[in-house]
């Protein structure tokens, strides 16, 4: 991830291997990271089971929140792709008994057909 897309508000996907190694901690037993995007310094992580948001807070970053969102409490959700002029594609996530959409921003070198297709695919079940 550049500099510049983080200052902006994209985020880019980073190594799924690495992320199942640092957050071992925080994943139940036989559950794996399929995806994680990296937004400045906090996460966006897709696992077989949920969804994880990694709230780094403070100037050091060492208190840090843990958001589980179960793929079931998800209503709805919707991706916009980036265009010429808009340099960035969207993700929006409804979860049930929020009247705000989750959104995240990420720079339009990622695939955000492929995210879609990962929220689907555990959603839609």
């Amino acid at each position: 991830m550049g500099f510049l897309d983080g200052l902006m508000g994209n985020a880019s996907e980073v190594n799924v291997t690495e992320v199942q190694n640092d957050f071992a901690k925080v994943l139940a037993p036989n559950e794996q990271i399929e995806r994680a995007y990296k937004l400045i310094r906090d996460l966006f992580i897709f696992t077989n089971k949920r969804l994880i948001l990694v709230d780094k807070q403070g100037v050091t970053g060492k208190k840090v929140e843990y958001h589980s969102i179960p793929y079931k409490s998800i209503t709805h959700f919707s991706i916009e792709t980036a265009g010429n002029f808009d340099l960035d594609a969207e993700l929006k996530i409804w979860i049930s008994g929020s009247a705000q959409a989750l959104q995240k921003q990420f720079n339009k070198n990622l695939n955000i057909y492929e995210l879609q297709s990962v929220l689907a695919e555990y959603v839609l079940k």
